[in-house]
C-alpha cells in the first residue's frame, strides 16, 4: 500500500467550530484531525475538486451513533 507523505499546517479557527468538529468527530470515534480531513475531502470531492485517491483514502461513511440507534429505535414511524 503506497503512503502519501501527510503535512503539518497550522489553522485558525473559530472556537464554535472548532468545538462543533470535536463533538462531530467524538460521535463519530475519530480524532479531530480525522473529522477535519474527513470533511474536507467529503466537500472536494463533492465540488468536483479532488483528483482520483487511492482507496485507502476515499471518504467512509459516517458511522451509526449509538444515539442515532436509540433514537430509531424509539420512533420506528419518523424518518
Amino acid at each position: 500500500m503506497a503512503s502519501r507523505k501527510r503535512k503539518s499546517y497550522l489553522l485558525r479557527i473559530n472556537q464554535d467550530i472548532l468545538s462543533a468538529m470535536q463533538r462531530w468527530s467524538d460521535d463519530e470515534l475519530r480524532s479531530l484531525n480525522s473529522q477535519i480531513e474527513y470533511v474536507l475531502r467529503d466537500s472536494l470531492r463533492r465540488a468536483n475538486r479532488l483528483r482520483e485517491l487511492p482507496p485507502e483514502m476515499t471518504v467512509a461513511p459516517p458511522q451509526e451513533t449509538t444515539d442515532d440507534r436509540k433514537a430509531d429505535a424509539e420512533n420506528p414511524d419518523q424518518e
